[in-house]
This record gives structure tokens, sequence and C-alpha cells, in this order.
């Protein structure tokens, strides 16, 4: 089979996900994960990591991960088709909401729908954190404890994040647990 032959299925999950990305394209991360390696096989869960890493380390959107699988799937032309899939559906919503968003600025009905977004994003992230970090660490005790205790110092203290980070990517890299 062709490499093109995906670009059809691309455009559909990204046009999907795209109306979907309710705080961002981090929120459909478990969609995602689950249409490209058990639906379509496009990848394992180590490479969907890999690509989530280089994604997310990477100066730039956090919508790079989805550029990276169109990529990995189709070349060029599917980091293209995915690119444009998951911005011009959410555009031309936002685009055409936004009259009205402002216009309703003080209603009861607006303020409503914001506080309900609200939990809605935050269960979408914290389903991405989980799938992540599943898919990352295997089920493996060790780094799955590395990541709590990271999440937990980011959570509960004012520490800068990339301290912990550093830390845990140093303990990943000398072995320590």
């Amino acid at each position: 089979m062709n490499d093109l032959d995906e670009l059809g299925p691309l455009v559909g999950i990204f046009t999907i996900l795209s109306v979907m990305a309710i705080g961002g394209v981090n929120t459909t991360l478990p969609e995602l994960h689950r249409l490209v390696v058990d639906v379509h096989g496009w990848m394992t869960d180590a490479q969907f990591s890999h690509l989530y890493a280089i994604a997310q380390g990477a100066p730039g959107p956090n919508l790079m991960i989805v550029t990276l699988v169109g990529w990995h799937v189709a070349g060029l032309a599917g980091a293209l088709v995915s690119t444009l899939g998951i911005i011009i559906p959410s555009s031309a919503i936002a685009f055409a909401v936004s009259r009205t968003w402002t216009r309703f600025r003080e209603a009861r009905w607006r303020k409503a729908i914001q506080a309900g977004l609200v939990p809605v994003t935050v269960g979408l992230v914290s389903a991405s954190a989980l799938v992540v970090t599943e898919t990352v660490s295997g089920h493996e005790w060790r780094l799955i404890a590395v990541t709590l205790i990271t999440a937990t110092i980011v959570i509960f203290t004012k520490m800068h994040p990339l301290i912990p980070l550093a830390a845990a990517g140093a303990v990943g890299y000398f072995g320590v647990l």
C-alpha cells in the first residue's frame, strides 16, 4: 500500500480531533493514540511516545505532534494534510463564533459555558497525561514512581517544572532506580 493512500484517513482523523480539541491538541492525545496505534496500526506505543517527546521538546506549538504523526504515516504530504486537518476546522469554528462570543461577553449563558468547559479541559488534559505516562512507562513501577514524584513536586510546590523534570531525566540516564 502506498503511503499516500493514508492521506484520506489522516484528514478524517485530524478533522474530527480538531473539533474535539477543547483546550488544545494535548486534550485529544488519548484518542489520537487510540486511533494511530490501536485502530490503524500506523505506529507502536514506543513510536508514539517518541514523537510526543520530540513534539514537546521542540520549540513551537503543542500541535507539532499532529505534524509528526502525519510525517510518520505519509511523509511530507501526511504532515501537511494532518496539520491543515487539525487547524482549519477549529479555526473556522472559532472565527464563526467569535463575533457572537464577544457581543455576549456579559451574558450568563456565556459565563456558564466557560465555567463548564474548565473541568472538561482539566479532565481531557489529565487523560492525556495518563495515556502518555502509560505509553512511556510500559507499566514499569520505577518509571511510574518517578513520573508521580515529578508530577507531585510540580503540582504542589512553586519550583520551576524544569528542575524536577531534569532530576527525573538524570535518574533515568544514570539508572539510579
